[in-house]
């Protein structure tokens, strides 16, 4: 059997942004906020988030993450409260900003923090709260009001929207008119991949551009730092294919689109969800990353990923180990998380890519139900 890859990230080709190119090398201007890179910026804020409020583009996403925690935790404070079901950068990059991750479990439905519980834990932290950041699982538009009533409350806000650009919800970008932070990743892998990098979203505009000054060393019209920055600069080079890419982005948020129905459709037509697998509960539009599901109560994702692995299919477990299992974290606090564990000890994430086809899927589902 032709082994079946889990991703195989398409970028847009050299043909269609070599006139940006042509453009970097006509103006020498390699990085440092330069006229691509301006100009892929305000394409996005018009294109996406309809002028209201600013972004600014980093050089990755865990980056745009350290640098929004920095610039908004509330001084003094020791935690930043997060899921422990998400990527182990949100966590590092909350420690790189001498804060604590303090982990919530999740709901079991959507997979995103659980609300309820972080209403208690910021009660019974108090003033010890230096922000709070959400995880937007897998994309999910996840709910923001109660995070916009926080942080309007004085308790900061950084919404890890990672692989959130595109999603959608009754034709808005997922963050749009967010008070707080929004944290998209646009590395190779996501349904928006440039490579590396990432942006940056408030509708505070004042804010974004303390956030753009901090990641040019803090310098803020000379050259002399004023608060601790660091080099989060995305390279005109990136900023090129960015512009190539929003040509096509629409396209490509179809193609994923309709893999996930295919993938659903053939979930359907094997009775797995009859037979107690499960899929996360989202809502609008979303540019999948990834087809993930939950295996039955009781049985472990190790069984159906080793399965598929031995019929040359690969797929992964996003994530497993949860945060609070990784040697990194496990002394922090974290409270209840049997939710956590159940959800990182059952999800699959199976193969997807824009150019897979049907039969291909096809292939995989038949495999995980034998």
């Amino acid at each position: 059997m032709t082994n079946i890859p889990f991703m195989r990230p398409s970028l847009v080709k050299y043909e269609e942004y070599k006139a940006y190119l042509d453009l970097i090398d006509n103006s020498r201007i390699y990085s440092n906020f330069g006229p691509i890179n301006n100009a892929f910026e305000s394409r996005i804020l018009n294109d996406y988030f309809d002028n209201i409020g600013g972004v600014t583009t980093v050089n990755n996403a865990t980056s745009g993450l350290m640098l929004s925690i920095s610039q908004t935790k509330r001084k003094g404070a020791k935690y930043a409260i997060m899921p422990s079901f998400t990527f182990s950068a949100t966590a590092l990059a909350a420690m790189w900003c001498g804060l604590e991750p303090y982990f919530i479990d999740v709901n079991p439905e959507g997979w995103e923090m659980d609300t309820e519980k972080l209403k208690l834990a910021i009660s019974n932290l108090g003033e010890q709260v230096a922000v709070v950041v959400p995880y937007a699982t897998f994309g999910n538009n996840i709910d923001l009001t109660y995070y916009e009533e926080l942080h309007n409350n004085g308790i900061p806000v950084v919404v890890d929207a990672a692989p959130c650009f595109g999603s959608s919800k009754e034709n808005i970008q997922f963050g749009t008119s967010f008070s707080g932070i929004v944290v998209y990743s646009f590395h190779a892998t996501k349904p928006f991949g440039i490579g590396e990098g990432g942006l940056i979203y408030s509708a505070d505009t004042k804010l974004i551009n303390s956030i753009k000054a901090q990641s040019n060393f803090s310098y803020s019209g000379k050259r002399e730092s004023e608060s601790l920055g660091l080099n989060a600069k995305l390279s005109e080079f990136h900023a090129a294919i960015g512009l190539a890419t929003l040509d096509v982005f629409q396209e490509k948020i179809q193609k994923r689109i309709a893999l996930y129905n295919v993938y659903s459709e053939e979930i359907s037509k094997y009775s797995l969800l009859d037979n107690g697998w499960c899929l996360q509960k989202t809502t609008g539009r979303i540019p999948y990353q990834f087809f993930s599901i939950l295996c039955p109560p009781g049985e472990s994702n190790n069984k159906y990923i080793k399965k598929l692995q031995e019929n040359s299919i690969n797929a992964v477990s996003y994530y497993n180990p949860a945060c609070h299992n990784q040697k990194q974290f496990q002394e922090f606090i974290y409270t209840d998380l049997s939710i956590t564990d159940d959800i990182s000890s059952r999800v699959i994430c199976m193969p997807f890519w824009e150019e897979m086809d049907e039969n291909t899927i096809r292939i995989v589902v038949e495999t995980l139900s034998i």
